[in-house]
């Protein structure tokens, strides 16, 4: 997913976007979501989240 339709994704949560990483605005949404805030910790093979939108590109 690029980033520009993280930021529009983000932005529907209410997250302002300003000038987040990609990793954090995941993480956000994450959060905004109720998920284990785990994108890109190196966690995606323990947190549990088998539903999350981001386990496909999350290491």
């Amino acid at each position: 997913m690029k980033l520009e339709e993280i930021k529009s994704l983000a932005q529907l949560h209410s997250i302002k976007v300003s000038k987040m990483k990609k990793a954090d605005l995941v993480r956000a949404i994450q959060r905004a979501e109720w998920n284990e805030q785990c994108f890109e910790t190196g966690r995606s093979a323990t947190c549990g989240q088998s539903e999350c939108s981001w386990r496909e590109i999350c290491s």
